[in-house]
């Protein structure tokens, strides 16, 4: 059975794609198959080939092989907005099943499958479905990415105890320097060592063009757990 890891973020913005691309960089250049995949997407374009997310492409442009875009984005809305509104305003129901099924089909082919989330670890994905939920359903431990800025002390201290309180198994954290311009960022990082209850798997910096695959050897700690 594939490997395979969920990205969350302290919130919409705090640079959860790039950090899972970065991921994804970083694990095949340490030799891994790896592919990318996010289940669900909000904010798509209309193209000759389909509904595309931005972020769903930046995974596929990273990922090892030639995924299908539909494995990759089984869900794809076109507003951006939260990702169970947009599902409702055009009547579709998120089936974790169909997700299930094509995490499956990516699992087969690849070492680790890196599976990025939506907005923040509470954004929810039903009337009665949350993020959780999917985690459950695919089995999958948590990397939290970490948005450098003003209150990311409060949010990822609030994002890390409701993962340990829903039952989910925090592996690690990654820093995102989403503010070129923080004020106090190491003792803010010291902070965040001291008081998440997971290793630090790297810290990205700000960047204007941030680009995966230069950064990756800044997330060599976190293919450690995978090997090679």
């Amino acid at each position: 059975m594939s490997r395979a890891v969920y990205v969350t973020g302290t919130d919409t913005g705090a640079g959860k794609s790039h950090a899972a691309a970065t991921l994804l960089a970083a694990l095949n250049a340490r030799g891994l198959h790896a592919v990318g995949m996010k289940p669900i997407a909000s904010g798509c374009a209309h193209t000759p080939n389909g509904w595309r997310n931005a972020d769903a492409e930046l995974l596929l442009a990273h990922s090892a092989g030639t995924p299908d875009y539909a494995d990759v984005n089984p869900y794809a809305f076109a507003d951006p907005i939260a990702p169970h509104l947009a599902a409702a305003d055009i009547g579709v129901d998120i089936d974790l099943a169909r997700i299930q099924t094509a995490f499956a089909r990516l699992s087969a082919s690849a070492d680790v499958v890196v599976v990025e989330g939506v907005g923040g670890w509470m954004a929810p994905l039903g009337p009665h479905l949350m993020q959780v939920d999917l985690v459950r359903a695919l089995r999958l431990p948590v990397v939290l990415v970490v948005g450098l800025r003003l209150g990311c002390l409060n949010h990822s201290l609030l994002t890390a105890r409701a993962i340990h309180a829903d039952g989910a198994a925090l592996i690690g954290w990654i820093g995102s320097g989403v503010d070129a311009h923080m004020a106090r960022r190491d003792d803010n990082l010291a902070t965040l060592r001291e008081r998440i209850a997971a290793p630090c798997l790297g810290v990205l910096p700000n960047s204007e063009a941030p680009d995966p695959s230069r950064q990756a050897a800044l997330l060599a700690a976190a293919c450690a757990r995978w090997g090679r």
